[in-house]
């Protein structure tokens, strides 16, 4: 697929993945959504890739649904008689392995990407940005960014999942406050809330967001962080037995990995780890 509203590069075991509208603040398409499903399925799919950024090009992340779109579902009555054009289909396949239906909805799909998902969010994250930011794994903000789900501001309501994943980030009080006010949360605030887990000086944000990826790369296990991403997500849902039979069974496997392997002799032979990934 050639991407027209996303950039796509590797480089050192990283994928970038940045929603790349900056001239309307990476405001969300349908084709956006598209290109950025199919790039997340390349990056699973591709060995080369062992962490994910998501950001925005330019001074944002994403502003939202583009406006234009909303005008239009909002004068046809619905989304009903909205012409979007003709859109592509996603090419790459979707991870293997048994994935629940949870994870398979159209931004919920980014928690079954077996590879930690960064979001760089490096400005204005609102409405369906804020959602991509929330279904990232790990969310790193610039001391610009301002985050919030704005839906109420549009006659709108908690959308793609929001009332279930922000509760459990941020509890259940501030949730509301978000939901409920529409209103944007600074940097700072975020930060207070759990909504992120770091703020970073904007002058040195991209350079420090691919310094921490570069950390995941070089000393974590690939096979140890696609294992608890799903036993994460999975216990989401699933109850506390369950958990620790899954976490018995995966302990018991993790024993004969490779990986395990190479986590012990890099330690006793005291140096970086070179992590096969299996």
């Amino acid at each position: 697929m050639v991407y027209e509203e996303i950039a796509y590069e590797v480089a050192d075991g990283i994928a970038t993945c940045a929603l790349n509208r900056p001239e309307h603040l990476n405001a969300y398409t349908p084709r956006m959504g598209i290109e950025l499903r199919d790039a997340m399925y390349g990056a699973a799919a591709d060995d080369a890739v062992r962490a994910i950024i998501l950001t925005g090009a330019g001074r944002g992340f994403c502003a939202g649904a583009d406006m234009k779109l909303l005008s239009a579902f909002s004068g046809a009555g619905g989304t009903s008689g909205v012409a979007v054009g003709e859109l592509p289909t996603v090419e790459h396949a979707a991870p293997s392995g048994p994935i629940r239906p949870d994870f398979q909805t159209e931004f919920s799909y980014l928690l079954s990407i077996p590879k930690p998902v960064i979001a760089a969010v490096n400005g204005p994250a609102a409405g369906v940005g804020f959602v991509l930011a929330l279904f990232s794994d790990i969310r790193l903000a610039s001391d610009t960014a301002r985050m919030g789900a704005i839906f109420s501001r549009r006659g709108l309501v908690a959308e793609y999942g929001v009332s279930w994943i922000l509760p459990r980030l941020v509890g259940l009080a501030n949730a509301s406050d978000i939901l409920f006010s529409g209103r944007l949360v600074d940097a700072a605030e975020a930060l207070r809330m759990g909504l992120v887990s770091r703020v970073i000086e904007q002058q040195s944000f991209a350079a420090q967001v691919h310094a921490y990826a570069r950390d995941l790369v070089a000393l974590s296990s690939p096979r140890s962080i696609r294992v608890m991403k799903r036993q994460l997500y999975d216990d989401q849902i699933g109850g506390l037995a369950a958990s620790v039979d899954v976490a018995t069974r995966e302990m018991h496997e993790s024993l004969g990995s490779d990986d395990f392997r190479e986590g012990v002799a890099h330690f006793l032979e005291k140096r970086p780890p070179r992590f096969p990934g299996r």
